[in-house]
């Protein structure tokens, strides 16, 4: 099951793909990660999502990771008389805190939060970005506003207020009741939505305690204000343009997707580009020529892995959206021009012994025209140092921890083997060598550059390569 690409490809699972039989498909098809969308869905079928992702795994003997995205706090109006209201552009609207059905002057907002943060100036949008207001007067129990952007609100729409931090935990209720029935269930990484600082990062940390990594998403323009903080304080970044759209200016979004998959390479930390990528073919068989296109340019920035959605999760081609996506990710990788933008975008590498060796490990592996570039890890770490390099040769990672290799199955060009750890040096390099070559990743008389820690076991101390001849 050797993939021929180095980007990965994550799949989101639901009512169309959460048989058995559409699993299997998605995965020999090209889906690296599976994500369970806890806006939908319940815990019995995650459970069984989640039962059936490690049968094929232990079947396959492909670690397969498992991303549980959490809802995130929903903010959204109250209900109305009629069920739905016009608003008409320059007249003036109220929204407040009395739960009183609303009507065409006014709209309840449960929501003390959002009036603590607005203020006279402010937009506030519904009903993802299509109804515009500004605020001209505010208190901690309502605000009078002005529509600048009128038409149809009806109930429970939702409200963004793009220009202001709200006072408010990146985990509600739901959000935690999720979040432990996700790390008991023992999935890979927890999607944490809505992250504004730094702090929300911290609190999804602290209640995970380990279990699982954390992928902070970004979809409010606040993160950005923090933007390295949440990098560093993060295992996984991913650049959720689908609320970012609602929030900013849709001109602002492609440099934005830029940065912060810029600023993710070069903390070492894997990105995730999602969203809206092959819209169209949840209802068609093939995709418009501008989403190829989109796919490609994440590809071309350097993302670690691209998303589908409703695609795989609703649409009527689940299959056809991953072959397609497997196919864009592959043209895209064997364009020569590729290759000098990835070099391009090369970082530095940090003034320690193991990012020396790492990028010595690529300077190698291209010199000798290495197969592969084998690295025995613990914590994942000396594999995602080697994923920061963006080598020519794939990356082939070897673990005895489970949980290791199904992290980093989201990781730029990393494939994961899983074997028991090594006793010596040289069984370090025969057991390189012979599992290389029965991979598919090395034939008889090429070359692998291997990176390994001494003592070994150690996480994060690499601090030896070594040049091994395949034997026949």
């Amino acid at each position: 099951m050797r993939r021929h690409r180095q980007a990965k490809i994550v799949a989101t699972l639901g009512p169309a793909s959460d048989s058995p039989e559409m699993i299997r498909t998605l995965f020999e098809a090209g889906a690296d990660v599976f994500r369970l969308n806890f806006s939908h869905g319940t815990h019995p079928e995650h459970a069984a999502r989640i039962e059936t992702i490690r049968a094929l795994e232990q079947e396959t003997g492909r670690p397969i990771g498992i991303l549980s995205d959490l809802q995130g706090p929903k903010l959204r109006v109250g209900d109305f008389e009629d069920g739905a209201v016009e608003l008409v552009a320059g007249r003036a609207f109220r929204l407040d805190l009395d739960r009183t059905p609303g009507d065409s002057g006014r709209a309840p907002l449960p929501h003390p939060e959002i009036f603590a943060a607005i203020e006279e100036g402010t937009e506030v949008l519904l009903d993802d970005g299509k109804l515009r207001l500004r605020v001209t007067r505010a208190d901690r129990k309502f605000a009078e506003t002005e529509v600048m952007v009128g038409g149809r609100l009806s109930n429970h729409k939702g409200v963004n207020v793009p220009n202001a931090t709200l006072p408010i935990s990146a985990l509600g209720a739901k959000d935690r009741d999720d979040l432990r029935f996700a790390v008991d269930h023992g999935v890979d990484y927890i999607g944490l939505s809505f992250v504004q600082r730094p702090e929300d990062v911290a609190e999804a940390r602290k209640l995970v305690a380990g279990r699982a990594a954390i992928l902070s998403k970004l979809e409010k323009p606040s993160a950005i204000q923090h933007l390295d903080e949440i990098i560093m304080l993060s295992d996984a970044v991913m650049v959720a343009r689908g609320d970012l759209g609602v929030e900013l200016p849709p001109e602002d979004v492609p440099s934005l997707q830029k940065q912060i998959v810029r600023a993710c390479r070069q903390h070492g930390k894997p990105v995730v580009v999602a969203t809206q990528m092959l819209e169209s073919m949840i209802g068609a068989p093939a995709p418009t020529r501008a989403e190829a296109s989109d796919v490609a340019t994440a590809v071309y920035d350097g993302a670690d892995a691209v998303m589908l959605s409703a695609e795989t999760a609703a649409g009527k081609y689940p299959r056809e959206a991953v072959e397609m996506m497997e196919r864009i990710i592959a043209r895209v990788e064997q364009d020569p021009q590729y290759r000098v933008i990835r070099d391009a975008e090369h970082h530095d590498p940090e003034a320690t012994a193991p990012d020396a060796i790492t990028a010595a490990a690529r300077q190698v592996a291209r010199t000798v025209s290495a197969a592969a570039i084998v690295t025995y890890t613990t914590s994942g770490s000396t594999s995602l140092r080697a994923a920061r390099e963006r080598p020519d040769a794939p990356i082939l990672c070897l673990t005895e921890k489970p949980e290791t290799a199904r992290k980093l199955a989201i990781a730029w060009g990393v494939q994961c083997l899983l074997t028991e750890d090594v006793k010596d040096f040289g069984d370090m390099v025969d057991k390189a060598c012979r599992l290389a070559q029965s991979g598919g990743y090395a034939a008889a008389g090429t070359r692998l550059v291997i990176t390994a820690g001494v003592p070994f076991g150690t996480p994060g101390a690499t601090n030896i390569l070594r040049i091994a001849w395949v034997g026949a």
